[in-house]
């Protein structure tokens, strides 16, 4: 029997928390985006799915204030990237305890626990539990997070690097980025260009021109996150990206049941741009 595709979900930090202000959390947005993510499992009993989320206020300031992502040597800067732990891992356990809450057989696999960076990327983490989670039918949650670095010592990861290095050894056929943005806008924060298609053959000039998040995000905002799924989907071709909004009640749920809404990301031949 051929195995039901896989997707991988990401929670962004900006959609549950509020980024403006640190360690806070948005208690009802996570119920719901639980809800929605526990319907389509129970609707689809073989659903392969691997969860991700963001750290958002959680992690992005202390580590802002350490300069955690740079690098990380000194007694200070350790205590430091400690810090950034322990806030990256307060939050996980609130999404982890709001899933399971909804009845969802979650477990986490922080990549502090195991992934190994080298000069800010991952490069090392051992699948074989995660992967044996997949095959039990749980539902594995990673996230943004802290990591030993063979090259910096200590540097940030964000949920889309981790996602880019389970995605060339795992093969999913969806990775749907949920955040606050209906779309990757053309002329953010003015938002009147939706950019509804990128493809890797054409508007590389105008995604230079895109700008990050407006709040502290150590991980290079919208940006870097459209950057790193062009690259993605140049290496595995048949791969669809999804960056949508999950504040709209219904879209993820919409999503995992194969709607593609907000900005698609991906290297198949759809003819022209809308």
């Amino acid at each position: 029997m051929e195995k039901t595709p896989l997707i991988f979900l990401k929670l962004g930090g900006s959609l549950i928390t509020d980024k403006t202000h640190p360690s806070t959390y948005r208690p009802e947005v996570l119920r719901r985006l639980a809800s929605e993510i526990a319907l389509v499992w129970e609707q689809n009993p073989h659903q392969r799915l691997i969860l991700g989320h963001g750290s958002g206020s959680y992690g992005h300031t202390a580590a802002d204030r350490h300069g955690t992502v740079h690098g990380v040597q000194t007694p200070t800067q350790w205590a430091g990237f400690a810090e950034v732990w322990a806030q990256a891992r307060e939050l996980n356990q609130i999404v982890i305890q709001t899933l399971l809450s909804s009845g969802l057989p979650v477990m986490a696999f922080p990549p502090s626990a195991g992934m190994m960076a080298e000069d800010g990327l991952p490069v090392e983490w051992d699948l074989s539990p995660l992967r044996a989670a997949l095959a039990a039918h749980l539902l594995p949650v990673v996230q943004g997070d802290v990591v030993f670095d063979l090259k910096r010592g200590g540097t940030v990861v964000s949920t889309e690097d981790v996602f880019t290095y389970l995605a060339r050894r795992l093969n999913p056929q969806r990775i749907l980025l949920a955040g606050i943005e209906k779309y990757v806008w053309g002329d953010y924060p003015d938002r009147t260009q939706p950019i509804p298609e990128i493809k890797p053959d054409y508007l590389e000039p105008a995604l230079a021109s895109l700008r990050g998040a407006e709040a502290i995000d150590v991980t290079g905002g919208m940006s870097e996150k459209v950057h790193r799924m062009l690259a993605l989907v140049r290496t595995i071709p048949d791969l669809e990206v999804v960056i949508f909004s999950g504040e709209e009640p219904g879209l993820v749920r919409d999503a995992l049941l194969g709607a593609s809404p907000g900005t698609v990301i991906h290297n198949q031949d759809w003819g022209e741009m809308l």
